[in-house]
């Protein structure tokens, strides 16, 4: 197994695609915030001058670069400035992508292209690009994926479908950098629903109907914090949220009761009878609406803002340590309990031997 030492935050530089909205936008500035200089990369130029200027205004140091992910010579020529600016990077973040809310059947075979050209072929292009450049230092590639990732979901299909390629590129790419003894880190996030303009982004083909992500949803800033711990230490997933974890876990163990119970509630928890704002188009071809990391659409139920089940996973010693904790506190009021009830009984008379067994 190679020797992976990842650098302080403080240390790093970071490329994080899709930066201009969303996910992406909430771990740059949270990066920019623990003291890494950033590196952003999106289609959308205006929002990325924005951001920039925030980023600097608060004391950051931070750059962009505009490109579509999905072309390869254009997500060269911004690694390019990244390393003229910077000097190169310790950690790449594949996070740009989308969504098509629609059945199958109805789904253009030219959209569900487009779409694997940004969420597999973006993510395909940034970890072959990244490798080349970890290989020789070492650092942190780190890939977003989705639950949907082990577990489709009705009504987006192609995006499950694009999740699934995610998930078994980047396990393949990290067994073989291991094998070649690279010293480079190959994580893969898994959120569940998160509250990010992803449904104003992604393409309605339900006609008047309005698309929403289904409860429960969790804060952006949530996988913000995974994405960089992965830059920090080695992991191999990070799933944000029980909820969606939940699903894919139901999936594998009772897959048909599992398509049941989807079947019912897939259009229902993901469609909205109120018609969507004509201003809201998607980004599937080109950039829309950025800059912002939460939905402009209110929530369905109240969004998550901590996930116990996360914190368990960044930090299972700790967590190990409290349920031993619990365990013995549990286990210590149970024997206590115990002996006071057996002190309160009445003693029993003792027999009399007879001899006779």
């Amino acid at each position: 197994m190679p020797q992976i030492r990842l650098k302080p935050l403080p240390q790093q530089t970071i490329v994080i695609t899709g930066a201009s909205s969303g996910i992406g936008l909430a771990t740059a500035r949270r990066a920019a915030q623990a003291g890494a200089r950033v590196f952003l990369v999106s289609r959308n130029e205006e929002a990325l001058r924005r951001i920039v200027e925030e980023l600097r205004g608060r004391g950051g140091q931070a750059d962009f670069a505009v490109a579509d992910v999905g072309d390869q010579a254009a997500l060269e020529a911004a690694a390019e400035k990244a390393r003229q600016v910077f000097g190169g990077f310790d950690s790449w973040v594949n996070d740009a992508g989308t969504s098509i809310y629609g059945e199958l059947e109805k789904t253009p075979l030219e959209d569900q292209r487009r779409l694997f050209d940004t969420n597999y072929w973006g993510v395909v292009h940034g970890s072959l690009i990244a490798a080349k450049e970890l290989r020789r230092h070492g650092g942190a590639l780190v890939n977003v994926g989705s639950v949907l990732s082990d577990r489709a979901m009705m009504l987006q299909g192609t995006y499950s479908a694009t999740k699934h390629a995610v998930r078994a590129f980047t396990e393949a790419l990290r067994m073989e950098l291991e094998r070649d003894g690279a010293p480079v880190s190959v994580t893969l996030i898994k959120p569940s629903g998160i509250e990010t303009a992803f449904q104003e982004h992604g393409r309605n083909l339900l006609g008047a109907q309005g698309i929403r992500v289904p409860p429960p949803a969790y804060e952006p800033q949530l996988v913000a914090r995974a994405i960089l711990h992965a830059c920090e230490h080695r992991k191999r997933e990070i799933v944000v949220g029980f909820g969606g974890h939940a699903i894919s876990l139901m999936g594998s163990l009772f897959p048909r009761a599992t398509d049941l119970v989807m079947e019912a509630v897939g259009y229902p928890a993901q469609v909205s009878r109120k018609a969507p704002r004509q201003e809201r188009a998607d980004n599937l071809y080109a950039p829309r609406g950025d800059g912002t990391e939460k939905s402009l659409t209110r929530p369905v139920a109240p969004v998550r803002k901590t996930s116990l089940f996360l914190e368990a996973q960044l930090h299972p010693g700790m967590t190990a340590a409290v349920l031993a904790g619990l365990g013995a506190l549990a286990i210590g009021a149970s024997a206590g309990a115990a002996r006071r009830a057996g002190a309160g009984r009445m003693p029993l008379p003792r027999r009399r031997r007879t001899g006779l067994f």
